[in-house]
This record gives C-alpha cells, sequence and structure tokens, in this order.
C-alpha cells in the first residue's frame, strides 16, 4: 500500500480535527430488561475525541495531558494506527497511521505503562529476537542498538531472565528496550512510568532525554507525575473531554490559568509579631493562606508580588522570604476546574 501523503507538512505530525465516537449499548439492569436488548438494543454516542488539531515538530518532545477518560489514549491509538477515527486528517512522516503501512509501522512505537509486549515465560532476550525478526533488522543493527539500549537501561543482569521473574520497574525497562530496537522516529508514551518508584521514574525520563537526543526523534508523552512532563517537556497538549484546551509551553500554562504565585515568610526566632493588620500591606486579591507566630503563606498576583514582598520585608520582622511558582500540579488541576465550570455553564444555558 503507497504511503499517503494527504498533508505535506514539514512536521512530524500533523492532525487536522480528529474526532473519535464510540456507538455503545446501553440497558437497566435486570433480565427484563436484558431480555428486552435482545429484541431492541438501546445505544448511545460517546465522543472521546472531539476535532482536535495540532502539530509535532521533528525532535520536540511534548506532554499530551489530561484526566481519566479525556480521551488521551485514544488520540495515541488512532496516531499510532491502532484504531480508525469517525473523521480528521492525520499525518505522521508522510503516512496516514490507520492504513498500517510497514514503512510507516516500523518507525514508530507506541509504549502503554503496564501492558507487557514481552513473553511472560522466557528471557527477555529471546523476546528481543522475535522483535529482530518482526522489524527485519540486520544482524549488524541488531547487535549495535542491543549493546546500547542495554548500556543506557542497565540491562545486562536482567535480558537473561524470564520476564516473570522481574520487577514492575526491571519489567518496564525491559518493555522500553524491546519497542525501541528499530529506533523509531515517532515515539508515544502512554504512562511509561505508572507505578514505579521515584528512582526507577528519573531513569526511565533520563532515558527519554537521551534517546531523544540522540536519534532527533519526536516524543509524545501522557503521564499522570508531573514530574515526568516537567523534566522532559517544554509544551504540552491538554484536552479535557476530547476538547483541546491548551496548547503552548508550561510558562504560558501557569500564566494562563495560575496568575499568582506563593510567598513564604519566616519571621525572626523569638521575634515578638503582633496581631498585625495587613490590610494596608496586601493587595485586595491576595489570599492568607496559613498564619503563625512563625511566619505566613499567602498567595500574589504576579504582578504585585515585587511591591508585596518588599513591604513585607520593610513592615514585619522577617528573617527568610521565599517567592514560588504555584505547583504543577496545582495548575493541572485548575485548568481542569476551568473546564468543568465551562461544561456546567453550557449544559444550565441549553
Amino acid at each position: 500500500m503507497p504511503a499517503s501523503r494527504s498533508l505535506p507538512t514539514k512536521s512530524a505530525i500533523t492532525v487536522r480535527d480528529l474526532r473519535k465516537t464510540y456507538v455503545v449499548p446501553e440497558r437497566e439492569a435486570g433480565l427484563k430488561a436484558a431480555l428486552g436488548s435482545l429484541v431492541r438494543r438501546r445505544t448511545r454516542e460517546v465522543e472521546a475525541v472531539r476535532e482536535i488539531s495540532f502539530d509535532i515538530a521533528p525532535g520536540e518532545i511534548v506532554g499530551f495531558l489530561g484526566p481519566n477518560g479525556a480521551g488521551k489514549t485514544t488520540t495515541l491509538k488512532m496516531l499510532s494506527g491502532l484504531l480508525h477515527p469517525t473523521s480528521g486528517d492525520v499525518d505522521v512522516l508522510g503516512f496516514t497511521p490507520w492504513e498500517r503501512d510497514r514503512a510507516y509501522l516500523r518507525q514508530m512505537a507506541l509504549i502503554m505503562g503496564q501492558r507487557n509486549q514481552l513473553q511472560w515465560d522466557i528471557p527477555v532476550i529471546d523476546s528481543y529476537q522475535l522483535n529482530k525478526a518482526i522489524f527485519q533488522i540486520s544482524d549488524t543493527d541488531y547487535r549495535q542498538r542491543l549493546d546500547e539500549l542495554v548500556d543506557w537501561l542497565d540491562l545486562a543482569d536482567l535480558i537473561n531472565k524470564p520476564v516473570r521473574n522481574l520487577s514492575l520497574g526491571e519489567r518496564m525497562k525491559c518493555e522500553i528496550a524491546g519497542s525501541l530496537l528499530h529506533y523509531p522516529k515517532i515515539l508515544y508514551l502512554d504512562e511509561p512510568t505508572i507505578g514505579l518508584d521515584v528512582a526507577m521514574q528519573r531513569k526511565i525520563r533520563s532515558f527519554v532525554a537521551e534517546y531523544n537526543a540522540r536519534t532527533g526523534a519526536s516524543v509524545m508523552l501522557t503521564s499522570h507525575y508531573m514530574g515526568d512532563v516537567e523534566a522532559l517537556c517544554k509544551r504540552v497538549i491538554v484536552i479535557h473531554h476530547g476538547t483541546l484546551l491548551y496548547d503552548g509551553d508550561l510558562v504560558g500554562l501557569s500564566r494562563e490559568f495560575a496568575p499568582q504565585k506563593t510567598i513564604a515568610v519566616e519571621f525572626e526566632p523569638d521575634a515578638s509579631v503582633p496581631d498585625v493588620d495587613l490590610t494596608g500591606l496586601l493587595p485586595l486579591d491576595a489570599e492568607i493562606i496559613s498564619r503563625s507566630e512563625a511566619g505566613m503563606t499567602l498567595t500574589v498576583p504576579k504582578a504585585e508580588t515585587a511591591h508585596v514582598a518588599s513591604r513585607l520585608l520593610a513592615e514585619l520582622p522577617v528573617a527568610d522570604l521565599t517567592i514560588e511558582e504555584p505547583p504543577f500540579e496545582e495548575v493541572i488541576e485548575k485548568v481542569f476546574a476551568s473546564e468543568e465550570r465551562a461544561v456546567s455553564s453550557e449544559v444550565i444555558v441549553t
């Protein structure tokens, strides 16, 4: 089958108005309803993805974020060719993914956390040999790539063990190596660090960054661990209820959905800090999160941060003062909360 080039582009991935709708059966509980469904089945449509569009450049690592059920995995399955969309166009390296052209399948990999591709009862290296045959990797390339992946991921003591004897973290490292033996140019990572301890998460992040730097592969990463996103992604795409909410850099996301900073103040030891009225020191839209004899924490608009900090330093016995951006998890929560309110408003209006 020839490669589809309906969307010529310099982007590695181009998505236009991508949509996926499922038709699902539904019925009430009980025997009567079950028998009735044999004669007349009721169905309803569920929109998993609602006409989203974006571009990803060669060599770019992009965080693809959203709560459970947002449509992330459905989108990755369409981009990898596992699902046909209801409508829309996709071009990945000049191919239409769901045509499943062999030349495309040899250039991409979909890695899903806690989904096994390695054979459970045989040594890891035997599964790698199977992948070598599937992707028609030459003996020379296979040996070189295997040596590099074993070195990058520290797999020397693991690849001769049966998969069932490996821990979750060890198995995940072996899964990633097996998926990359053909050195794909497009890498879809769906929760690659789920269930792993902090040390193993760091190793996986470091490896993904190294693989991207050495091969120039484009990477789409979904993760509920914001540490993964902050460590690897300069740009994020956020979807909710199958709809695109945000596409831009991390700084812009914080600026748009969390336009405040946190100021933490530590008072001088043994300082007598009376119950000072802070009305004159703080802007009206500042909020005191906590306050005690030892210190206080408050949030203020970013534009007011420097002014408020200087006033606090001048008026109070401050031993230390720190200014921080809101945690990324908090920003994401605000993004989703704003969308929920928008959806609720739409429901009320209609």
